[in-house]
């Protein structure tokens, strides 16, 4: 899946995940030819096959099995099997994904309940909109934008592999992809906020430089990027947070939080407020958080 970070001029290391060998066109392909099977059959597929990838990403699923233990406190075969379903459920989303991509009028029709979306539609003018790497993040955009009229900006990272943009991040609906790397990204932001449109962004991935800020996650400290506030803050529009997890239906789930106020000099209270609800979140869905590296030393500093 693409990655959706904060806008930033610095460029960060990548962890390892983003380089793996199976990041590749073809995989988008194969994946794209299962479009045809019926969605539960094409889903059943996509689970057994990624519960059969920690085989091989070894470093992965030492890192996904590190980050469980923490959140859950699980040990042995429960850990070893809350892994395999973190890939697992991966690849479900994964597979949604790109079928959506090839064929967008699926999209409303894998959408369950959407739970505080009163919350955007309260909003009159722009909004920053903030996710994580949380179900199916970009499909979320899209849906969304369904229950807004205001055209949204997905700040995106610059995918090592341009050939794999296809697959993810077609403009339309709506939604708009912006490169992070972009030098003016910030000019292009603020200028969709000032015009009363969205800015969707996301802020669970250190970025490994001045904008990172350590905030207790889990009991332990880690880095997260107060970008996304100081944007908010700069525009002087609320930050509203949002998620969108699969649910054992296979029906996606949108849930929007309470708009986050960011003033001058709280830009930090508000990344705090963020990190305890993604906390909360991810303690519901330790499966379907995607991070497949270390979240408290991403860097190996």
């Amino acid at each position: 899946m693409a990655r959706v970070e904060s806008p930033s001029a610095v460029s960060a290391p990548l962890p390892r995940w983003y380089a793996h060998r199976y990041n590749r066109a073809e995989l988008y392909r194969l994946v794209a030819a299962t479009r045809w099977l019926p969605r539960r059959i094409r889903l059943e597929l996509a689970q057994r096959v990624g519960r059969l990838a920690p085989r091989v990403l070894p470093a992965e699923r030492a890192a996904v099995r590190s980050t469980l233990s923490v959140m859950t406190g699980a040990v042995g075969s429960r850990l070893d099997e809350l892994t395999r379903d973190v890939f697992g459920e991966f690849a479900m989303c994964f597979s949604d994904l790109v079928v959506a991509g090839r064929r967008p009028a699926r999209v409303s029709a894998q959408m369950g309940a959407a739970q505080g979306v009163e919350h955007l539609l309260r909003q009159d003018g722009a909004v920053v909109s903030l996710t994580a790497h949380v179900g199916n993040w970009e499909l979320a955009g899209r849906l969304l934008s369904r229950h807004s009229a205001r055209p949204a900006h997905v700040v995106v990272a610059v995918e090592e592999a341009r050939a794999l943009e296809r697959w993810l991040r077609r403009d339309g609906a709506g939604v708009r992809f912006v490169a992070r790397s972009h030098p003016t990204v910030s000019l292009t932001l603020m200028a969709a906020l000032r015009r009363g449109e969205a800015v969707a962004l996301q802020g669970d991935r250190a970025l490994g430089n001045r904008g990172d800020v350590m905030v207790p996650f889990f009991g332990r400290p880690a880095p997260f990027p107060v970008g996304p506030f100081q944007l908010a803050r700069a525009a002087a529009v609320p930050l509203v947070p949002a998620f969108c997890t699969l649910g054992a239906d296979r029906e996606y789930v949108i849930r929007v939080l309470d708009p986050v106020s960011v003033v001058r000099g709280a830009e930090e209270d508000g990344l705090r407020t963020w990190v305890a609800n993604l906390e909360r979140v991810v303690a519901e869905k330790p499966t379907q958080w995607f991070n497949f590296f270390d979240i408290w030393n991403p860097f190996g500093c």
